[in-house]
This record gives structure tokens, sequence and C-alpha cells, in this order.
């Protein structure tokens, strides 16, 4: 029980007062999942180009729904 005591003490004392300790302490419990959640956004951030224009599929019409689109807006065209 002493042991473990003392293993438990030393281990708070090398967090509370070395900054190297502390980091790579912080690396194991946290940095690696921060390091996969960059890699994945990154990824998917390469897989489309700058400016690429995406459409979205327009949904079936087996959905229930009875909204049938929106009223016709008349606009005038302001030129500078």
């Amino acid at each position: 029980m002493k042991i473990l005591f003392n293993i438990i003490l030393i281990f708070i004392l090398l967090v509370a007062f070395v900054p190297g300790f502390r980091r790579f302490m912080f690396w194991l419990l946290v940095g690696r999942q921060l390091v996969k959640e960059q890699r994945k956004t990154n990824q998917a951030t390469q897989q489309r180009r700058e400016g690429e224009i995406r459409v979205d599929a327009k949904p079936s019409k087996s959905d229930s729904s009875r909204f049938n689109g929106g009223e016709y807006v008349d606009y005038e065209e302001v030129k500078d």
C-alpha cells in the first residue's frame, strides 16, 4: 500500500512541477485524438477543390410532405 501511495505521489509531483512530463501526458491523453480529428477534417476539405460547386439531389416524392414550393415574388434589378 505504501509503494502505491509513493508512486501516486511521485506522479502527482511530476505532473505539477515538470512541464515536459505534463506535455507528454497531455499528448497521451488528448493529443493523439486531436491529431486524428484534424487528419479527418483535412482529408474532407482536400477532396473538394476550391470553387467547386456541389448540387445535392432533389429529395424523392416518397416523403409525405404537402409543401409544393413557395410564392412567386417580383423583384427589380438594381444597377449601380
